[in-house]
C-alpha cells in the first residue's frame, strides 16, 4: 500500500467493517485486526481468529478525542496525556459511557482507545465513523509477525476468517503501544511499550 492508494484501501475496509467483517491492517506499531468495536458478532470473530480469552479486553482505534467523548469519559489527565502523546503508540483506558454495552464494552466498565500515528488508521476511523478494534494480528500468546504473509501462516485456517488484508509490506521492528489506565484519574501502567513509563510520570517511574 502506498500513499497514492490509501483512499481506495480505506474505502474497501470501511465497507467490510460496516458489513460486520474483519480487516487486517497496519498501524504505527504492529498489524492489527479491525472489526466494528461495538458489534458483538464482529468482535467475537476477532477473538476467534486470535484464539483469545474473551475475558481479556480488546481496544479500539478512534480518529480524535471528539470521537472518544461519544463513547467514554475523557478526564483532565486523559486529555493531558492525549495532547502530549497522541497520535502515537499509547492506549488510554477510560470509563465507558454507560449506554454502550455491546462489543468491546460488553460486561466491562472501561474501554481502551488508540489514536495511532498512522495515516491509514486515522483515515479509516474517519471513513467508518465509529471505533474499530485494534489488537495485534497473532495467535494469542505467540510472537507478532510483521508481514501479512507471516501473519497468515501463523493463523493457519483461522486466517480465512479475515475478510480483507491491507498489505503495507513488512513493518519495522517496534514495541507495542503502552497501555495506561487513567479511568480513576491517576496513572496505572498496565503494559509498558513504545512510550516509556518515565515519560508518563515525569521523573517518577512508579507504575501498577
Amino acid at each position: 500500500m502506498t500513499a497514492g492508494n490509501i483512499g481506495e484501501a480505506v474505502g474497501r475496509a470501511a465497507e467490510v467493517l460496516r458489513a460486520g467483517g474483519v480487516v487486517l491492517y497496519p498501524t504505527d506499531t504492529l498489524y492489527g485486526l479491525g472489526a466494528h468495536a461495538f458489534s458483538d458478532e464482529a468482535v467475537a470473530k476477532v477473538y476467534a481468529i486470535k484464539g483469545r480469552d474473551e475475558k481479556k479486553p480488546v481496544h479500539c482505534v478512534v480518529a480524535n478525542l471528539a470521537m472518544v467523548e461519544k463513547y467514554a469519559e475523557v478526564n483532565e489527565l486523559a486529555r493531558s496525556l492525549a495532547e502530549k502523546f497522541l497520535p502515537g503508540p499509547l492506549t488510554l483506558i477510560l470509563k465507558k459511557n454507560q449506554e454502550f454495552t455491546t462489543g468491546i464494552a460488553k460486561e466491562i466498565e472501561t474501554i481502551g482507545i488508540r489514536i495511532p500515528k498512522n495515516d491509514y488508521c486515522l483515515a479509516l476511523a474517519r471513513a467508518f465513523g465509529s471505533p474499530y478494534t485494534t489488537t495485534s494480528a497473532n495467535v494469542a500468546g505467540a510472537a507478532s509477525e510483521r508481514s501479512v504473509a507471516g501473519i497468515v501462516a501463523q493463523l493457519g485456517e483461522r486466517a480465512a476468517m479475515i475478510d480483507l488484508a491491507i498489505d503495507a509490506g513488512e513493518l519495522p521492528e517496534a514495541l507495542p503501544s503502552t497501555v495506561v489506565d487513567v479511568s480513576e484519574g491517576d496513572i496505572r501502567v498496565l503494559r509498558e511499550g513504545a512510550v516509556p513509563a518515565q515519560a508518563l510520570f515525569g521523573q517518577s517511574t512508579e507504575a501498577v
